[in-house]
């Protein structure tokens, strides 16, 4: 079928949007219309190819959209069902059968590799074929997904507004609830006040911290984050001395520190910020060659332990349906991180997302 596309075609080039072709969905496989689809900080990455994916390629991973047409061997959507689109996995290995797909051992091949499981591709522009991501290419009117990439969703809510849910807002609220899990009373320390680091300022609410630390460089970030849970705020161009700071606030250090923002300097800030036998957790995407220095003597003395994450940790079918009940009961308020466009305006929200006017844009498509 001929749908509409945001095509990225070189490097740091502008989204294009073109018409392509879509091929039908295989066995496994479903078509979904988009409604929606977040963008998230990894798409735009991979526009400027600090992260790499084959271009031509259709970006977005954030999809939310209905089932309208189901592939052989799909038994549990159907059409009409309304649906968020997470990462992709083989389903067969290891940990994808422990329910462990956020570390899939084929991740990165099915995600950035710019093919669907099969080695095939479903998207084309006359001949030439273009790059799928994440399982589900959602920066277009129509996607092919494998039906275990989609979350099943109520249909008493607003559907446009869910596909965040599917990346950037279940790795901030995932890493607390499933990696973390601090008991109530601790005190937590984030670094990145956007959609990740937002998620987990809500989640550590959720939980119980009596701590709960916002750092970025944006004001009015800090200002929502405590709407939305954090108990003390630093703004890191007035107070550049973090580690300092959280020690005071903290009477020595913070139990558990995520870094959300994807700058090493901040990662080894968030590591030295932390009490003996704490935890930090990289969540934000460093440029491919980078590296963090991390006091090894620091964390050896202290009993510290330092994890990197991808998607919280989570299971999606499990996670997706909790956070729209948080929602719903006023606990995890992502409605108050959104701006919504139009999908002809995909530069421009994808410029704002960059320079950091909005925390996280959603397109709406026709």
């Amino acid at each position: 079928m001929r749908i509409q596309a945001a095509v990225v075609n070189n490097k740091g080039e502008d989204f294009q949007i073109d018409t392509v072709e879509l091929d039908p969905p295989q066995s496994g496989e479903i078509l979904v219309r988009m409604i929606a689809s977040g963008i998230c900080h990894t798409d735009i990455n991979v526009k400027n190819q600090t992260h790499r994916v084959p271009a031509p390629a259709v970006l977005g991973h954030e999809g939310a959209g209905i089932v309208e047409e189901v592939g052989p061997g799909v038994a549990d959507l159907e059409v009409g069902d309304h649906v968020v689109l997470g990462f992709a996995s083989c389903g067969v290995c290891r940990n994808c059968l422990m329910a462990r797909s956020f570390a899939c051992s084929r991740h990165a091949e099915l995600n950035f590799g710019g093919k669907m499981d099969d080695g095939s591709h479903r998207l084309h522009r006359g001949d030439q074929p273009l790059s799928n991501f994440f399982g589900q290419s959602s920066f277009a009117t129509h996607s092919v997904a494998k039906s275990r990439n989609a979350v099943k969703v109520p249909k008493d809510i607003d559907l446009a507004l869910l596909g965040p849910l599917g990346c950037g807002l279940m790795t901030g609220a995932g890493t607390v609830f499933n990696r973390l899990s601090p008991p109530p009373g601790s005190a937590i320390a984030v670094v990145g006040a956007g959609a990740v680091g937002l998620s987990a300022i809500m989640a550590a609410a959720i939980v119980g911290c009596s701590t709960i630390i916002s750092i970025d460089i944006h004001q009015n970030r800090l200002d929502l984050a405590l709407e939305l849970g954090a108990t003390h705020v630093i703004n890191v161009q007035k107070t550049p001395d973090i580690v300092s700071e959280i020690r005071s606030i903290t009477n020595g250090g913070a139990d558990f520190t995520v870094e959300a923002a994807g700058h090493p300097l901040l990662l080894r800030q968030m590591v030295d910020a932390l009490a003996p036998i704490g935890t930090a957790v990289q969540l934000g995407g460093l440029p491919q060659g980078t590296e963090a220095s991390i006091d090894s003597n620091d964390l050896r003395s202290k009993s510290k332990t330092v994890a990197g994450l991808v998607e919280g940790g989570s299971v999606p079918g499990a996670l997706i349906p909790q956070l729209i009940e948080f929602y719903k009961e006023g606990k995890f308020a992502f409605d108050k991180l959104v701006t919504f466009y139009q999908f002809e305006e995909i530069n421009k929200a994808a410029a704002d997302a960059h320079d950091g006017k909005v925390i996280k844009p959603i397109l709406r498509f026709p």
